[in-house]
């Protein structure tokens, strides 16, 4: 028997660990069940992230896509879309733009882009081969999604999309999940660690180049050489990645010790983790909107963050965090060290973090956004 239900085909790169699948995940548990399908087609894989997903009736596909330039995937792209006949093709940044164009030609009549952040290779979207492709895919799309009005702005001016055509969309955040802390800090397997921590600062994220994690560790050397008590400060960097011996690295080099600052990998219970800090720091060189600065909005932290991206839209300086300069070590230390000497300021930074996500980010809103878009595209 036919689905009545209309089916949505989400285009993306791999579906793997980071925040835009953490979005996707988001959108898929909050969008009505009985009022769309989903099928999430890979263009080089997919893991166990995917598993996050509180709904069985979604379809993974994997188009097998080789490193460099590997065009046999438009091929098998085609034949799946000729397969699955969706009503709505949804793509996400630029690795999966050129779908597009196998859409169109499909004549799936509803197609819609959503940018997440520039690429990792042009972190301010000026490379005119990939805009070139951006201006060319203008033609196939019909609204696009822009996680931040900093993308919303860019898609207008710089890539020639007329404002009508786009939706700014922010990201949501479990309230529920990710909420502060009551007392004690969660039992996360080390309690040496924790045990005489005045400050806890810390960042979840993939330990990748553009998080630049490296001038994090820096800074936190910089402030335990000159703080009164340098015996009651701590880091924790969650997550991993490529970047992981550069991190270690850098420990090493500043004299940090095991004592001071924790690796622990990839964690899955990030809420607690996050319960286990008192400040949260986001080091990036590129940002489009953070999940981890919501969810640690949520969790009660006063943010840390550097001046890029959609970040400054959501971090108020001297209300719910503070904004820094992307690399600058220096400033970073003196950040932190506001904070470390003033846990009144953690507090009150952190009450006013909570309360702009209830008020500004709760994930019912952004589920009922991408609903308006898909059935605004549906009533084509």
């Amino acid at each position: 028997m036919n689905d009545p239900r209309p089916l949505i085909a989400h285009v993306i790169h791999h579906f793997g660990t980071g925040g835009m699948e953490n979005g996707m995940v988001m959108l898929f548990n909050h969008l009505p069940e009985e009022k769309y399908r989903h099928a999430v087609i890979n263009l080089a894989g997919y893991g166990e992230f995917r598993h996050r997903i509180r709904r069985a009736d979604i379809s993974f596909h994997d188009l097998g896509k080789q490193a460099g330039r590997d065009v046999s995937w438009h091929v098998r792209l085609n034949r799946l879309l000729k397969e699955l006949r969706p009503d709505i093709l949804h793509t996400r940044n630029l690795s999966a733009l050129e779908a597009q164009f196998t859409g169109a030609w499909r004549g799936i009549r509803g197609r819609v882009h959503g940018e997440h952040g520039r690429d990792i290779y042009d972190l301010h979207g000026k490379n005119w081969k990939y805009n070139l492709l951006r201006r060319a895919a203008r033609h196939a799309v019909h609204r696009y999604i822009a996680v931040s009005r900093d993308l919303e702005q860019w898609l207008h001016h710089d890539i020639g999309v007329p404002p009508q055509r786009v939706r700014q969309i922010y990201n949501g955040v479990d309230g529920a999940r990710f909420h502060p802390r009551a007392e004690e800090r969660p039992d996360l397997g080390r309690p040496d660690f924790f045990a005489g921590a005045e400050c806890v600062f810390g960042t979840v994220g993939r330990l990748a180049a553009v998080k630049d994690y490296p001038t994090l560790v820096r800074a936190f050397a910089l402030l335990c050489r000159q703080h009164p008590n340098p015996a009651g400060l701590r880091l924790v960097l969650v997550g991993d990645g490529p970047q992981r011996g550069q991190v270690e690295a850098a420990i090493h080099e500043t004299g940090l010790t095991n004592a001071q600052v924790w690796l622990p990998g990839d964690r899955k219970d990030i809420a607690d983790w996050l319960r286990a800090l008192d400040v949260f720091c986001l080091t990036s060189l590129g940002e489009g909107i953070s999940n981890t600065i919501l969810e640690s909005m949520a969790s009660g932290l006063p943010v840390v963050a550097t001046q890029v991206g959609g970040t400054p839209e959501l971090i108020e300086a001297g209300v719910n965090g503070s904004l820094i300069p992307a690399g600058d070590a220096q400033t970073l230390a003196a950040t932190l060290a506001g904070y470390a000497l003033d846990p009144e300021r953690r507090r009150r930074e952190g009450l006013a973090a909570r309360a702009r996500i209830e008020r500004d980010f709760v994930i019912e809103r952004m589920a009922a956004q991408y609903a308006a878009v898909y059935d605004e595209l549906l009533q084509r």
